[in-house]
C-alpha cells in the first residue's frame, strides 16, 4: 500500500512538474498568417491595445512621444533584477508580461516589479501556443497565472499577451477568436509596435536602433527580461531610456499610456479623431486582487515548489545512482578480475589437499519434492569420507520418512521439534561428528566433486567458512531465468569482490562450510535474525575468521517460478539481512578485524546492498518522464548508456562463471523488473524493522528439480524411525574441539556481541527460518 501510494504521489507531482516546466521558446517562431476575412480591417490597422471586452471590438494607441516598455517571460532571478534597476537609474517604468510558474518559482521578484512602480500582465502560465490548446486549458492558462500574481503581490491585471504573438496586420482568424476569448474573460490583449528583437541578440546598438520610433510617433516595444541571456538587452536599456527622453518622449506603462490616450480623447471630443474612437473608462494600475485568488495562489506557489523540488531530488538520485554503479562497476571489474585470474592460475592452491573427514548438515522442513535428491547428490559425492546430517524440523509431510527409504549408509535422519532453521543447523551441527561442516539446503543438489572443491580453501588455516557457487536449476520460466541472471551477476560475482575486500557479508545456506572451531567460536547459529546465514557470516568476520568464495563448487538450487513466491523469498532474505546489519552495527567502533568489519564491510553492504536497489527505479522514473516531457534522444542515450554498463559488467559475470550469454538478453527487462519489486521489498523491509512488525514465514511451493521416486506405503508404528531429539543442546561428550589459534587472525578476538535492542523489536513470538506458516513450537534459545 505504502509502494503504491508513493508512486501515485510521485506521478502526479512528476505530472504537475511536466505541465509547469514547458521551455521558453523564441517569441517570434515565423508562422504563416492564416485567413483573416474574419478579422475587421480597424483591427489589423489599429493600435496595440486591443479591447472586446463586453463585446466591443476596439484598439487604443499611446499619445505621441509615448513609449510603454514591455518585457516577456520573466520574471528572472538573474535578469529582471539588473532591467529594473536600469529602469530605477532613468525614472521609467515598464510593463512585465510575465509566465504564471515563473511567478511561482520568483514570487519576491514579482512583488519587487510591482513595489518598484511597474506593471504586471498575464504571458500564460507555462508559455503554450494558445492556438493548439483546448478550451479549458487556455482558461487555465491565464486564471492560473492570475493567481500566482496575486498571492505574489496581492494585486491582479487586466492585461494579456498571448505567446508566439506579434502585431495587428499578423492577427487571423484563428487569433482573433483568442482574443475574443480573452475579452469575454476581462482582459485587454496588447500586441507590440516594434520588436526589439533582442531575443536574437544582435548587439546592443541594432536593439536600440530596432526600439526606435520614427518621428514623433507612440510605441508599445517588446523586450525580454527573461528566456536566455539577456545581457545586450540590460545595455541597449541604458543607452535607449536617455537617448529617447533626451528627444522629448516620456516613458509609461501600458495602462498609464491607455489612461493618458482616454484622457487625451476627451479632452479632444470635438476632433474628427475622437469620432472614430471608443471612450474607455481609465484603468486602475494593478489593482487590489481577491483574498481568494491569494489562497488559491498559495498553493499553486506551494505546488509549484514541491514539483520542482522533487524534481531536483530524483535528478540528484539519478546522479547518485549512476556513479554508485559505475563505482561498483568500477571496483568489480578492479578487484573480481583479479580474483578471477588468481584462483585460474596453474600454480594457484589453498594449499595441501584436503581430506579430512566432513559432515553434511540438511536442515529439511516439508522438502518431499527435492530431498531425496539432494541427499542422493551429496552421499554419493567423489570425497573420500561424507557423513549426511539430515535435521527433520517437525515436517509434516513426510520428508524424514523418504530419507530414511532411501536406505543409503552415510545418511542419518535426526527429528526435532519445529523450532526453526537455526535450531535444526545447531543440532546437526552438535550431532556431527566431524570438523569440517557442510551446510546445504534441502532442494539443492550437489555436483559429484562440489564437496571436495568447497572444503580445499580450509588448508589456509585462517580460512573458517567457504562460500561456494550457487546456480538456478529451474531455469525454464522468465522468472526463474532473472533469477539466475541475478545469481551470476548479483552473487557470484559479488562475492569475488567481497572476498577481496576481505569483507564476505553471506556464506548461503545452499552451499557453505564452516570449521566447527569457528562455529563454536561465535556462538553457533543465531535465531536472532531471519537470516541466519548473513548473521554467522558477520560474526565470523567479526572474530577474525576469513571467509572466501570458492567458483568450482557448485550447487543447483530451485529458484521460486512466480513473482509472489520471489517477492516473499527476497522479502524475508531483506529483512533478515537488516536485522543482522543492525545486529552487528556496534562493530563500526570496533577495533581489530571486527572494526575493519564494521568500517568496510557494513557501509559496502548498506551502499550496495540497500541503497543502490531503493534507489535504482529512479533510471526508470527518470527514463518515462524522459520520454514524454523532455528530449527523447538524450533521454534514450543517458538510459542505454546505464544498460550497457550493466551489460557489461553481467556479461564479465558470465564469462567469468562459464555460463552461456544468451540469457542475457533478457537482461534489460530482467533489470526494469527487478529494480521495481526490490524497491518495493526494500521500502517493505525498512517499513517492518523500523515499525517493529513481524515476519511470517512463507514456505515456498517446490516442485522439485529432478523426478521423485514413488514412495512406499507409509512405515507402520512398528518401522524404522529416526530417534527424535527435543533438547538443545543434544549431548555429545565424545568431541571436544582441538585448541589451536588459526594464522591470520586476532589471537584474543573482541567477543560478539548478542542482539542489542530489546526482544521487543524483534519479539520472541517472531517466526523464524524453517517455521511452518500455520505456527509451530516457537524457537528454541540456547541458554
Amino acid at each position: 500500500m505504502l509502494g503504491t501510494l508513493l508512486i501515485g504521489f510521485f506521478v502526479a507531482v512528476l505530472v504537475v512538474q511536466a505541465y509547469i516546466n514547458a521551455e521558453f521558446k523564441n517569441d517570434h517562431v515565423e508562422t504563416e498568417v492564416g485567413d483573416q476575412a474574419g478579422v475587421p480591417l480597424a483591427i489589423r490597422g489599429g493600435g496595440p491595445i486591443i479591447n472586446t471586452t463586453g463585446g466591443q471590438e476596439s484598439t487604443s494607441r499611446l499619445p505621441d512621444r509615448t513609449i510603454a516598455l514591455t518585457f516577456d517571460d520573466g520574471p528572472d532571478p538573474e535578469w529582471t533584477p539588473k532591467i529594473l534597476k536600469v529602469l530605477r537609474d532613468n525614472d521609467a517604468h515598464g510593463t512585465f508580461f510575465v509566465v504564471g510558474s515563473q511567478v511561482a518559482r520568483n514570487p519576491e521578484m514579482t512583488k519587487k516589479i510591482v513595489d518598484d512602480g511597474n506593471e504586471l500582465g498575464v504571458h500564460t502560465f507555462t508559455h503554450p501556443n494558445m492556438q493548439r490548446l483546448a478550451p479549458w486549458r487556455r482558461q487555465l492558462e491565464l486564471s492560473q497565472t492570475q493567481v500566482a500574481i496575486a498571492r505574489a503581490t496581492g494585486v491582479k491585471t487586466n492585461l494579456a499577451r498571448f505567446p508566439y504573438s506579434s502585431k495587428n496586420a499578423a492577427i487571423d482568424d484563428v487569433n482573433w477568436g483568442l482574443v475574443k476569448e480573452a475579452g469575454k474573460h476581462g482582459y485587454l490583449v496588447v500586441v507590440n509596435d516594434l520588436d526589439s528583437e533582442d531575443w536574437q541578440r544582435p548587439g546592443a546598438d541594432k536593439i536600440v536602433a530596432g526600439s526606435t520610433p520614427a518621428g514623433d510617433s507612440s510605441a508599445v516595444i517588446l523586450f525580454h527580461d527573461a528566456g536566455g541571456e539577456r545581457s545586450q538587452t540590460v545595455a541597449a536599456l541604458a543607452k535607449f531610456i536617455p537617448m529617447m527622453k533626451a528627444r522629448g518622449y516620456r516613458f509609461t506603462t501600458v495602462t498609464e499610456g491607455l489612461n493618458l490616450s482616454i484622457a487625451e480623447q476627451a479632452a479632444n471630443a470635438g476632433n474628427d479623431r475622437a469620432e472614430n474612437a471608443t471612450a474607455i473608462t481609465a484603468l486602475p494600475l494593478n489593482p487590489d486582487a481577491p483574498k481568494h485568488d491569494e489562497w488559491r495562489g498559495l498553493a499553486l506557489i506551494w505546488t509549484v515548489r514541491l514539483a520542482d523540488g522533487l524534481v531536483t531530488v530524483i535528478a540528484t538520485l539519478f546522479v547518485v545512482v549512476g556513479l554508485l554503479t559505475i563505482g561498483r562497476t568500477a571496483l568489480l571489474l578492479l578487484l573480481a578480475t583479479r580474483h578471477a585470474r588468481q584462483r585460474r592460475k596453474p600454480n594457484w592452491s589453498w594449499g595441501p589437499p584436503v581430506t579430512e573427514p566432513v559432515s553434511v548438515i540438511v536442515p529439511a522442513y516439508n522438502e518431499k519434492e527435492g530431498i531425496e535428491a539432494a541427499v542422493r547428490s551429496l552421499a554419493t559425492g567423489d570425497y573420500p569420507e561424507i557423513e549426511v546430517v539430515v535435521v527433520d524440523d517437525g515436517s509434516t509431510d513426510g520428508t524424514a520418512d523418504l530419507v530414511e527409504r532411501m536406505g543409503l549408509p552415510n545418511v542419518r535422519v535426526v527429528r526435532v521439534p519445529n523450532g526453526g532453521k537455526p535450531n535444526a543447523l545447531n543440532t546437526g551441527v552438535a550431532l556431527a561428528r566431524h570438523d569440517l561442516i557442510v551446510t546445504v539446503d534441502g532442494d539443492t543438489i550437489f555436483e559429484d566433486d562440489s564437496i571436495r572443491r568447497l572444503v580445499q580453501p580450509f588448508a589456509d588455516p585462517s580460512v573458517g567458512a567457504v562460500a561456494g557457487n550457487v546456480k538456478v536449476g529451474n531455469r525454464a520460466s522468465m522468472v526463474a531465468l532473472w533469477q539466475h541472471i541475478e545469481y551470476v551477476i548479483g552473487f557470484n560475482l559479488d562475492r569475488r569482490l567481497y572476498e577481496t575486500m576481505n569483507c564476505m557479508p553471506t556464506v548461503p545456506g545452499a552451499i557453505g562450510a564452516f570449521r566447527r572451531e569457528a562455529l563454536a567460536q561465535v556462538g553457533g547459529v543465531s535465531d536472532e535474525t531471519l537470516a541466519e546465514d548473513t548473521d554467522v557470516t558477520m560474526a565470523m568476520c567479526r572474530a577474525g575468521w576469513r571467509v572466501v568464495y570458492e567458483e568450482n563448487a557448485k550447487a543447483w538450487t530451485e529458484a521460486p517460478t512466480t513473482l509472489e513466491q520471489l517477492y516473499r523469498q527476497r522479502y524475508r532474505w531483506s529483512y533478515g539481512t537488516m536485522q543482522a546489519m543492525w545486529k552487528h552495527r556496534q562493530s563500526i567502533f570496533d577495533s581489530g578485524p571486527s572494526g575493519r568489519f564494521g568500517r568496510v564491510g557494513l557501509p559496502f553492504l548498506a551502499l550496495f546492498g540497500v541503497a543502490l536497489p531503493m534507489l535504482a527505479p529512479v533510471v526508470d522514473i527518470m527514463l518515462i518522464y524522459g520520454l514524454v516531457f523532455w528530449e527523447l534522444s538524450e533521454t534514450l542515450v543517458a538510459w542505454l548508456g546505464m544498460l550497457t554498463l550493466q551489460m557489461f559488467t553481467a556479461a564479465v559475470a558470465f564469462r567469468f562463471d562459464r555460463e552461456s550469454l544468451r540469457p542475457l538478453l533478457r537482461l534489460p527487462l530482467q533489470q526494469f523488473a527487478y529494480r521495481q519489486l526490490m524497491y518495493l521489498v526494500l521500502l517493505q523491509s525498512a517499513t517492518t524493522a523500523m515499525t517493529g512488525g513481524r515476519l511470517r514465514w512463507h514456505k515456498l511451493n517446490r516442485a522439485g528439480l529432478v523426478a521423485r521416486t514413488p514412495a512406499p506405503d507409509p512405515i507402520g508404528p512398528g518401522g524404522n524411525v529416526a530417534p527424535a531429539v527435543d533438547q538443545w543442546p543434544p549431548i555429545q561428550p565424545d568431541w571436544t574441539p582441538a585448541p589451536r589459534t588459526p594464522t591470520g587472525r586476532a589471537v584474543a578476538p573482541p567477543v560478539v556481541p548478542t542482539q542489542a535492542m530489546p526482544y521487543e523489536y524483534f519479539p520472541d513470538e517472531l517466526p523464524h527460518a524453517g517455521s511452518p506458516p500455520a505456527g509451530g513450537s516457537g524457537p528454541v534459545r540456547a541458554g
